[in-house]
């Protein structure tokens, strides 16, 4: 009889998946074990770019170290959903600059120790990714 086809294996997209997951959970638990020190790094330069005007830094950096330990247990659809917004805004963006830049200017400037929060969601990016960047794996 004729020829049966089998259903394409995608051996090359599988393994990229896979290693993209692999780099996610290990930008996440870099995250979590450096929370308070990233926090701290984080408060400092959104105030040395003057992207954040506030009233209280200590509360601020306790607030970004409870934010990044909650964001290493955090399921991947409720983080996909909050950087859905910003997913064009760089190439190979970092997920979790963008979550932080979308949590800046979506939940963060409610915050009562906040004051006013500037810049445009490109230098907030910018800004996060230059205290995230050290999360990335390294090829």
């Amino acid at each position: 009889m004729g020829s049966h086809s089998r259903p394409h294996n995608d051996t090359a997209g599988g393994a990229i998946d896979r290693k993209r997951e692999r780099e996610r959970r290990y930008m996440m638990q870099l995250l979590y074990k450096n929370a308070d020190e990233l926090a701290t790094k984080m408060v400092q330069r959104l105030l040395d770019k003057k992207i954040l005007e506030i009233t209280d830094e200590t509360a601020m950096r306790k607030l970004f170290g409870e934010l990044f330990e909650r964001l290493s247990a955090m399921e991947e659809f409720d983080m996909l959903y909050k950087i859905a917004p910003l997913r064009q805004l760089v190439a190979d963006p970092n997920f979790l600059s963008l979550y932080v830049t979308q949590y800046i200017c979506e939940d963060l400037v409610e915050h009562d120790k906040v004051q006013d929060v500037y810049g445009d969601d490109l230098e907030i990016y910018q800004a996060v990714e230059s205290v995230f960047k050290v999360l990335r794996p390294h090829d």
